[in-house]
């Protein structure tokens, strides 16, 4: 009898053992113009990940719908939620607040769900600096870089959303913004929607195979 071969679980009536993954936090920032929100609006379109809806004190745009854009709520609400330490990352962009609520990407990421957030880099600082490790552990953070300055330039002129004086603030701080992509674990150079979208499908498809995401249950 050969004792060096291996011993079969399930000839023995042993269950074998499973693994699963746990949530993904992909961050993701970019300056206004370099094409983050095309991206995120492709990628919506597949349900396998959750898409994060802040919660914000800005009365609803023209076509926004309240649950899935964004979660309206009075400054009052806000404030108490604030309070309650229930974000898990906030801010406040022209007197207007918006924040991430804490308990549903915790319960998101316990149970495998990948969660997709996209939040400024004042925003991302604030989950890298999380107290919660496992928040900490699940962040993939990812940086869309415009080429250049005079291509965001271009992008803003052709987008016709805004006037040039706001568009010289959008610059300006995009400069900002731009010294922040070393901060990140990853950086896409922007080019096309097509190239952006697969360079970011490549990203979560690594991520969701890291040897530390897995548990082996008992």
């Amino acid at each position: 009898m050969n004792n060096d071969q291996p011993h079969s679980t399930e000839s023995a009536g042993v269950a074998p053992r499973e693994f699963r993954r746990l949530g993904i936090l992909f961050v993701v920032s970019a300056p206004s113009g370099a094409g983050k929100s095309t991206v995120l609006n492709a990628l919506r379109q597949t349900p396998d990940f959750a898409y994060s809806v802040s919660y914000t004190t800005r009365a609803p745009r023209p076509g926004e719908v309240h649950g899935e854009d964004y979660l309206f709520v009075s400054m009052e609400e806000f404030q108490q939620r604030l309070a309650g330490g229930e974000f898990l990352e906030y801010a406040e962009v022209h007197g207007n607040y918006y924040g991430t609520l804490r308990s549903v990407v915790v319960e998101q990421l316990h149970d495998g769900v990948d969660v997709l957030i996209d939040i400024d880099v004042q925003g991302a600082r604030q989950i890298r600096a999380d107290q919660n490790s496992a928040i900490r552990d699940a962040v993939a953070d990812i940086f869309i870089m415009p080429p250049s300055l005079d291509e965001l330039r271009r992008r803003l002129n052709k987008r016709g959303t805004e006037t040039p004086e706001q568009i010289e603030i959008r610059l300006h701080n995009a400069a900002t913004e731009m010294e922040a992509w070393r901060d990140y674990r990853y950086t896409i150079i922007s080019g096309s929607i097509e190239e952006d979208l697969q360079k970011f499908r490549n990203i979560m498809r690594a991520e969701r195979y890291l040897t530390h995401r897995m548990v082996l249950l008992p």
